[in-house]
C-alpha cells in the first residue's frame, strides 16, 4: 500500500493521473482524429491540463507576462485576392491595429534583455471583426503538441522549493523533447537576443488558411520583416542592460514613437496550395518546422507601421487580449495541433485573467457592431435591451443556422489516437536544426553559439541531464556538440573524454 504525506495526496512514484485520480493516457500527445487530424474537445486530459494551466497566475499572463506595445495601421500594397477574400488583405485597404511584443518565460518584473523568445502578437480591427495573429520573433517553436506546452513553460519558470529559475530543469525538458532542437538552436544563436523590438522580424510560426472568392483553399505562413534592419545584442551587451535598464526594449519602442520615429514591418506570406500539404517533404503543420523559401518563396502583401503610443499602459496593453480564435471570412486555421490547442487556451486564459467579458474592454472591442447571444457574467457592459436572449427565437433578433461544409475547413478521417504527426519524407527532429546551424550560421556565429551555451546556461546542470545536453547538440551538429562539451569541461577543469585532464583556470 502506498504511504502518502499526510499533508498531500501526491505520490511521484505512480504514473501520472488526471486531477480526479484517473490514469492519464499520455503527457505528450493530444487525442486527434488520426495522427494528422483535428483535436477533440472530449480529450479530458488536454482540456483539464490547458484550463488548469490558464489559471495558474493572477493577474499577469502565464507566458508572455513582460511586454509592451503600440497602435498603428496595416496597409495592403499588393493584390493577393487570388489567395484570399479577407477584406483586410485587399489591395488599398488600411486597417487599424495593435501590436504587443514580449518575452516568454520572464515574469512581469523581469528584464527585457534576458535570452528568450520574443512574442509578436498582432490585433487588426477589421470591418469583419477582430483578426489576431499570435506569433514570435522565431519561425518555429519548442513543442508541436499542446499537451506539452504547460510542461515547457513550467521548465522555464521556477523550482517549487527554492522559487529560483533553474538551468537543469530547462535542459532536462529540452533534451527529453528532441523536437525542441530547431527552436533551441535558433534561440542560442545570434538571433536569440534582438537589439530592440524594432530590430526584429516576426512570424506567425503557425500555419493558417486563406480562402478566395472561388472557395479555393491555401495554407499560409505570415512573415513580418523589420524595415529598421535586423540587429542583435551580444551577450555582454545584454548582461549590462539587465542591471542598467531592465525596461530597455519597452523604453526604446515608446520613445521612438514619441519622437516620430515610427517603426514599420513588411508583411509577406508563404503560400502552399491546399493539396501539396499531403506530400510536402516536411509536415507543413508541425510548429517545430519551417517551409523552405526555395520551395515556397515569400510573397509581398503590404506593410504595417506603429505610430501611436498607448495613453494608459494597463488599460491598452496589459488588458489587451490576443487569440488565434479571432478569424475573419477568408481566413482560417489548420491541423497544426499547437494552434488548435491555443484556439481554446488563449481566450480561456483571458476569461480567467481579465474576466468573462474581456472582449467588451475598449482595447479588445471590435470596431463593428456585434450581436452575441453570450450574456451576463462579471463586468457585463454591452446592453442588448429586452431582445431575446436565446436562439432560435420568434421575435426578430437575428441568428445564424448555417449547415454543411465550411469554406475554411479540411478533411479528416481516422481512428482516435494519441500520436505524433505521421512523418513526411524528410521529417525528423534534428534535421532542420542542423541546417540552421551548419548552413545558415557562419563559423563565427557557431563559435558564439558555443560560447552562449557554455557561458552561463549550463551552470547548475547535473547528470544525467548534462550528458544529454552534449548528445542533444551532437544530434544537431557533431562538431558543435563536441565543441560545447570541450568548452564546458575546460571551464570546469574536467576530463575531456579520450583526452588529458585539463587544468582549472
Amino acid at each position: 500500500m502506498t504511504t502518502l504525506d499526510p499533508t498531500s495526496n501526491h505520490d511521484s512514484t505512480i504514473p501520472s493521473t488526471t486531477e480526479s485520480g484517473a490514469p492519464r493516457q499520455s503527457d505528450a500527445n493530444s487525442l486527434s482524429v488520426g495522427p494528422n487530424g483535428p483535436l477533440l474537445l472530449h480529450d479530458v486530459a488536454l482540456v483539464e491540463k490547458l484550463a488548469r494551466f490558464d489559471r495558474e497566475r493572477i493577474p499577469e499572463r502565464s507566458p508572455h507576462a513582460k511586454g509592451s506595445g503600440a497602435f498603428g495601421e496595416l496597409e495592403i500594397t499588393e493584390d493577393v485576392s487570388r489567395y484570399t477574400k479577407a477584406g483586410l488583405f485587399q489591395k488599398g485597404v488600411t486597417t487599424p491595429m495593435l501590436a504587443r511584443f514580449s518575452t516568454v518565460a520572464g515574469e512581469l518584473g523581469s528584464p527585457d534583455t534576458w535570452r528568450d523568445v520574443r512574442g509578436f502578437a498582432l490585433k487588426f480591427y477589421t470591418q469583419d471583426g477582430n483578426f489576431d495573429i499570435v506569433g514570435n520573433n522565431t519561425p518555429t517553436f519548442f513543442v508541436r503538441d499542446p499537451m506539452k506546452f504547460p510542461d515547457f513553460i513550467h521548465s522555464q519558470k521556477r523550482l517549487p522549493d527554492s522559487g529560483l529559475r533553474d538551468n537543469n530543469m530547462q535542459w532536462d525538458f529540452w533534451t527529453l523533447s528532441p523536437e525542441s532542437s530547431h527552436q533551441v538552436a535558433y534561440l542560442m544563436g545570434d538571433r536569440g537576443l534582438p537589439k530592440t523590438w524594432r530590430n526584429m522580424n516576426g512570424y506567425s510560426s503557425h500555419t493558417y488558411m486563406w480562402v478566395n472568392e472561388a472557395g479555393e483553399r491555401f495554407w499560409v505562413k505570415y512573415h513580418f520583416l523589420t524595415e529598421q534592419g535586423v540587429e542583435n545584442l551580444r551577450n555582454d551587451e545584454a548582461d549590462t542592460l539587465v542591471s542598467k535598464d531592465g525596461d530597455y526594449h519597452r523604453r526604446d519602442l515608446f520613445e521612438a514613437i514619441k519622437n516620430g520615429d515610427f517603426p514599420s514591418w513588411r508583411v509577406e506570406v508563404q503560400i502552399m496550395p491546399y493539396d501539396e500539404a499531403k506530400s510536402y517533404r516536411f509536415n507543413p503543420f508541425d510548429l517545430t518546422k519551417i517551409w523552405s523559401k526555395k520551395d515556397y518563396p515569400r510573397i509581398p502583401v503590404g506593410r504595417f507601421t506603429l505610430n501611436r503610443n498607448p495613453v494608459n499602459h494597463f488599460a491598452q496593453i496589459e488588458q489587451a487580449a490576443f487569440s488565434p480564435s479571432n478569424t475573419v471570412p477568408g481566413t482560417g486555421v489548420s491541423p497544426d495541433k499547437m494552434l488548435l490547442g491555443r484556439i481554446f487556451s488563449y481566450p480561456d486564459a483571458q476569461r480567467n485573467r481579465l474576466g468573462t467579458n474581456f472582449n467588451q474592454l475598449p482595447v479588445n472591442r471590435p470596431v463593428v457592431p456585434t450581436n452575441s447571444y453570450d450574456k451576463e457574467g462579471a463586468m457585463e457592459y454591452t446592453d442588448s435591451g429586452n431582445a431575446p436572449v436565446y436562439a432560435p427565437n420568434s421575435y426578430g433578433r437575428a441568428f445564424q443556422d448555417a449547415q454543411g461544409p465550411v469554406d475554411n475547413g479540411w478533411e479528416a478521417d481516422g481512428e482516435l489516437v494519441r500520436s505524433a504527426y505521421t512523418l513526411h519524407a524528410e521529417d525528423d527532429d534534428f534535421g532542420q536544426a542542423h541546417t540552421l546551424v551548419r548552413d545558415v550560421f557562419t563559423e563565427e556565429q557557431r563559435g558564439r553559439l558555443v560560447e552562449t551555451v557554455t557561458g552561463t546556461l549550463l551552470g547548475g546542470v547535473v547528470e544525467p541531464v548534462l550528458s544529454r545536453v552534449f548528445e542533444y547538440w551532437r544530434n544537431i551538429d557533431q562538431e558543435v556538440g563536441d565543441n560545447i562539451e570541450k568548452a564546458y569541461r575546460q571551464q570546469a577543469g574536467d576530463q575531456v573524454p579520450g583526452g588529458d585532464p585539463i587544468a582549472e583556470g
